[in-house]
């Protein structure tokens, strides 16, 4: 996993609409999350999700049991000041996924958009498959975005793997069956366009 170090420096010298994976709305993953018709005390995680807008228009729509994980202090910083009175109603953890302690069974609802691509050791994946195992609920659902086969080799300055949906799939096993896949060609602030792959999951009742 890349270290906390490079990416509080990503964060301290970049606005946060300024780095390639923002988006004013996150419109796919909203779907997903929409379309499980869970009621709006679900628990929902959004890993990685200092930058993103998504826990905004998540609040938006009146859900109330909402956590953001960042390995970055200063991203988080800038999302809960970007909330304002809003940040209290979010549990805030500064954390490596791969490392970080969840609760178990906690959360009805794992999204990752942009973080997964980023761990190109297989024992970073297994801890990271580990960590959605221990930490969502039995029947919950997982949304994963990363970049597709004909997405970007290097991001921020790093190396990423990139996944057809089957790929994707794949890394998580058999505890998970695939509800839906979707590709979004995503256009960054400055103007490229990076091809992603999303997966819609649910994490088998056993």
């Amino acid at each position: 996993m890349q270290s906390k170090e490079h990416w509080e420096q990503v964060y301290a010298t970049r606005a946060m609409d300024d780095v390639s994976w923002f988006q004013e709305h996150a419109e796919q993953s909203l779907r997903f999350i929409r379309a499980a018709d869970l009621p709006l005390s679900a628990s929902i995680i959004d890993v990685g999700g200092g930058a993103s807008t998504l826990v905004d228009d998540l609040l938006a729509d009146g859900y109330t049991e909402l956590t953001v994980l960042d390995l970055s202090g200063a991203a988080l910083a800038a999302c809960r000041n970007r909330l304002g009175e809003d940040a209290k109603k979010v549990r805030w953890i500064e954390g490596n996924i791969t490392e970080v302690a969840l609760p178990v069974h906690a959360f009805d609802v794992w999204h990752d958009r942009a973080v997964f691509h980023f761990l190109t050791s297989a024992e970073d994946r297994r801890r990271y498959v580990d960590a959605v195992l221990r930490a969502v609920k039995p029947g919950g659902h997982v949304i994963v975005a990363t970049f597709a086969e004909d997405g970007p080799t290097r991001c921020s300055g790093l190396p990423v793997m990139r996944y057809s949906a089957d790929q994707l799939r794949a890394e998580f096993g058999a505890p998970f069956t695939l509800l839906a896949h979707e590709k979004e060609a995503h256009h960054t602030p400055s103007g490229k366009i990076q091809e992603f792959v999303y997966c819609y999951c649910r994490r088998d009742a056993s």
